[in-house]
């Protein structure tokens, strides 16, 4: 709870039940929520919560570099409080979505792209979604 609290608090933000519970919501979860999702999970213990509080309380972690959006082939905007850099294992066939971490892929990436330049174009960061299946989790 400390960490939520001091996250909003160096991020300028309020602390409010609403934001605490969002924000608990999406660092429990492994697999990047959509609103939707986080909505229903934080709504079973806020209850009376709109669905508008939680995507306004997503768009203000957003904006104030708390969480980060993340776009799937499918189309579904998911969120992600992990914000170092990373990487993301997509599953097309389930739309499950999980970091990946690899710092030797990092380093052939700021590699090559210090010895590629794009014309016309300012590199800020690359984030690469690695595209694929999941195997089946054994019963």
């Amino acid at each position: 709870m400390q960490k939520i609290v001091k996250k909003l608090s160096d991020a300028g933000l309020k602390i409010t039940p609403q934001r605490v519970a969002v924000l608990q919501s999406l660092l429990e979860a492994k697999t990047h929520p959509t609103a939707e999702e986080t909505y229903r999970r934080v709504s079973q213990s806020i209850p009376g919560l709109s669905p508008t509080t939680v995507y306004n309380v997503l768009d203000a972690f957003v904006r104030n570099g708390i969480v980060n959006k993340v776009k799937t082939d499918a189309g579904a905007m998911r969120y992600d409080p992990v914000t170092d850099n990373h990487h993301h294992l997509y599953c097309e066939s389930s739309d499950r979505m999980e970091d990946f971490h690899d710092p030797e892929l990092d380093r052939l990436l700021e590699d090559y792209f210090k010895n590629k330049e794009i014309q016309g174009f300012r590199l800020k960061d690359v984030k690469l979604q690695i595209v694929g299946e999941f195997e089946k989790e054994k019963k």
